[in-house]
């Protein structure tokens, strides 16, 4: 089941004895573990009916336990165990084993006055495992992975209505742009737009650009557009109030480097015939990058993008030996690209 189906049943007091959740997507697994201490166990329970373990430091048979026993003064009790690490191919060794006939059991027969949350939070588990395979048949399974582009808009949408304010589409776009994809900090971010604007309201595309905060990766996007756009005052105006936040320019440099190397790796398989969901699997990018990326590598050639990569190496190589001052290594670097881009369009 999705993240957001999943949601929208807890919230409506719809909950399922047991949840296994694995991804690298921390944001969803902390959202639904908070959903379903606010819908499921009454406020005054939570001290005695929420139970929290640790997988790599505790077996998950003295989970079970806990979870078989009857909930104190209240109706439900929730019980979340993180680390799964024997779901994987090679867990890590343990002062202790994990008895897992234990858990396959209870999956079978669940106490109908638990909640066990099951969390692996790996980019893969070993499919092949009875026990995998008994959770994935059994239990409510959450695949926390980042979402795709058109996922996107409707789950920063949702995360608006969580904080009572209302986003207009340009709003998304832009803090898509600015943030990226990764939905915890996205949360963060809005939640101060919405202490800005109050509830109820609608956060406009001013305050989002007036409080948003800079992420490293769409500010080198940023500055690649510049490049694209052949303004060198724009980039170097980017350049230095990175530096004002204490950004360091041969971090800048490195920035730069990876966004041009996505580029070409994009152009590269665009030229072989890739679709965008191809190149997402062969980069392991996320979909928007990906969509970001093929529209910004249409502006350059091949040639342009490999000099371009030489030209950051050779900045690199320059800052880091002491033969140009940081500053101003970074300040050449982006006017010789850009006259590089005016040369070869002359």
């Amino acid at each position: 089941m999705s993240y957001l189906n999943v949601m929208e049943q807890i919230k409506k007091g719809q909950f399922s004895p047991v949840y296994y959740m694995h991804g690298t997507e921390t944001y969803m697994m902390e959202a639904v573990k908070q959903s379903l201490l606010k819908h499921s166990i009454e406020e005054e329970d939570r001290d005695t009916n929420v139970s929290l373990y640790d997988l790599e430091e505790i077996s998950i048979q003295d989970v079970i336990n806990d979870t078989n026993t009857f909930p104190f003064l209240g109706e439900k009790k929730l019980v979340i165990a993180t680390n799964a690490s024997f779901l994987k191919a090679k867990p890590p060794n343990l002062d202790f084993t994990h008895q897992i006939e234990t858990l396959i059991n209870y999956i079978q027969n669940p106490a109908p006055y638990s909640i066990l949350v099951l969390i692996a939070p790996y980019e893969k588990v070993d499919e092949r495992k009875k026990v995998v395979k008994q959770l994935k048949k059994e239990a409510t399974v959450i695949s926390c992975e980042p979402l795709k582009e058109w996922n996107m808009k409707e789950a920063i949408e949702k995360i608006a209505q969580e904080h009572q304010v209302i986003v207009k589409e340009e709003v998304v776009e832009y803090i898509l742009e600015e943030i990226g994809t990764n939905l915890m900090i996205i949360s963060s971010e809005m939640e101060k737009l919405a202490l800005y604007v109050g509830p109820g309201n609608t956060i406009r595309l001013e305050e989002a650009e007036l409080l948003l905060s800079h992420q490293e990766n769409s500010t080198g996007l940023k500055l690649v557009d510049a490049i694209i756009e052949s303004d060198l005052a724009k980039a170097i105006h980017i350049a230095k109030d990175l530096e004002k936040m204490n950004e360091d320019p041969i971090a800048l440099v490195a920035l730069v480097s990876s966004q041009f190397r996505t580029l070409l790796h994009v152009k590269s398989l665009k030229q072989k015939g890739y679709s965008q969901q191809q190149i997402v699997g062969q980069l392991k990018i996320h979909p928007y990058v990906a969509k970001l990326s093929l529209n910004r590598q249409q502006k350059f050639t091949k040639e342009e993008l490999h000099q371009a990569l030489t030209i950051l190496a050779e900045t690199d190589a320059q800052i880091k030996t002491g033969k140009v001052d940081k500053s101003l290594g970074l300040e050449l670097l982006l006017y010789q690209i850009i006259q590089l881009r005016q040369t070869t369009r002359v």
